[in-house]
């Protein structure tokens, strides 16, 4: 009888073996098709990003056809989908509240490359995961899964599209599992979107497309004066970071309210642009501003940089432009630490990285993505600041998000139930 029943117990384990191996290589096939597909029309598309990027730089001129670029996209938009989720729509997916429409990804790949060729202020990791999301639920609908399978093959799409674009992995993995509801991950597409998030990146290398790096000129000693100007410099970025979600929310519910009529909204925000740069007379405001981030990380930044990028990019999006939020957050949060490392006393080039992971943490709640960005991006020899500043940010940056539809499950202070959508 014992012999029978340790036979019994040994095939119970055997064939318990079996299906998580069955299950392993099932979504291995998954992520690897993801991560393949994903990855190449992402790549695709940071590619063109970056051709037409450069194209309106060294064709000025172009700017002054962002207004009739607004009204292709704004009659697209309405023709096409009918209405604009944006990434709200995708985290809603995710939630099992709607669902995807696959037309969403042409439509904002085409929308987005449309706003940065003529000079929108915007950015395209946003983009991307719209783009990722999309793919991926397609995909899932193509391979027949149900709809429990096909959120986590949603999730696979959205890192693998950000890993292409941004080119950090580790970031883009977690990234996705962990924005839809802060206090819970989505544990059960932690594995795919690992692999997802590996193969697109390593599809986007191959086609030459480059891995974001900045590199912090000097890095202090970590002592309890840094610590403290450090856990100064995190407080003020989530202020900051709560600024901008609420500049961004605000803005858009500003432009419709003052401009009801979407077409004539979008030429307004095109003029908009076109007068900040014949006032200027650059393009530091325009598209992603990349070269903002890059003069922060060196030491260089005007005080006002962060409100005015902050200000255009409500005005791109909210009136009716396409395009992320990921990067214009990092661009306000490296200008914004540049100037505060002045005043702090504090390495300007360090402070600009913290306020980059501070702003992200602080708007999008994701505190890991947040520690793995800065250590993508920047390296690990700055790790104490970096860990400080996604600390204090995540905590007192309270209940504002980017994301309408990302839900707070468990509150940031007390070890407690709240169930809430974010705060706009």
């Amino acid at each position: 009888m014992e012999r029978t029943t340790v036979k019994e117990k040994f095939a119970e384990k055997v064939i318990h073996f079996g299906k998580h191996m069955v299950l392993f290589f099932k979504w291995m096939l998954i992520a690897a098709v993801v991560g393949c597909a994903v990855g190449l029309i992402s790549s695709l598309f940071a590619l063109l990003l970056g051709k037409v990027t450069a194209l309106r730089t060294d064709n000025s001129w172009l700017i002054f056809c962002l207004p009739p670029a607004g009204l292709l996209i704004v009659f697209l938009y309405r023709r096409i989908l009918g209405e604009d989720g944006g990434t709200n729509l995708v985290l809603s997916t995710i939630h099992a509240r709607e669902d995807l429409p696959w037309v969403m990804a042409p439509l904002i790949f085409c929308a987005t490359l449309l706003t940065h060729l003529f000079g929108g202020s915007a950015g395209r990791e946003g983009a991307a995961l719209q783009l990722g999301g999309s793919l991926g639920n397609l995909l899932g609908r193509f391979m027949k899964m149900d709809d429990q399978d096909r959120r986590v093959v949603v999730l696979c799409g959205m890192s693998a599209a950000f890993a292409a674009v941004f080119g950090t992995p580790m970031a883009a993995a977690i990234f996705a599992l962990e924005v839809a509801s802060v206090g819970v991950m989505y544990y059960a597409g932690l594995m795919p979107c690992v692999f997802s998030a590996l193969i697109a990146s390593r599809f986007s290398a191959n086609m030459g497309i480059h891995p974001e790096h900045f590199y912090v000129n000097f890095i202090p000693e970590f002592t309890m004066l840094t610590a403290g100007k450090t856990v100064l410099l995190a407080a003020l970025c989530a202020g900051v970071a709560t600024l901008l979600c609420v500049v961004l929310h605000r803005g858009g519910y500003l432009c419709k309210k003052l401009v009801k009529n979407p077409y004539l909204r979008v030429l307004c925000g095109g003029a908009v642009m076109i007068a900040v740069f014949l006032i200027r007379g650059d393009q530091a405001y325009h598209g992603a501003s990349v070269g903002l981030i890059e003069q922060a990380m060196e030491g260089h930044a005007d005080w006002y940089a962060f409100l005015l990028k902050m200000a255009l990019t409500a005005v791109t999006i909210g009136c009716g432009f396409k395009g992320g939020e990921i990067v214009p957050t990092f661009c306000v949060g490296a200008t914004f630490g540049c100037m505060m490392g002045h005043l702090l006393g504090l390495s300007p080039s360090l402070c600009a990285a913290c306020g980059m992971v501070a702003l992200f943490c602080g708007a999008t709640n994701c505190p890991i993505s947040s520690l793995l960005i800065s250590f993508e991006l920047f390296g690990y020899e700055g790790m104490p600041f970096f860990l400080i500043s996604v600390a204090v940010s995540f905590l007192l940056s309270g209940t504002y998000g980017l994301y309408h539809e990302q839900t707070i499950v468990y509150s940031k202070y007390k070890a407690k139930l709240v169930n809430q959508k974010t705060r706009e």
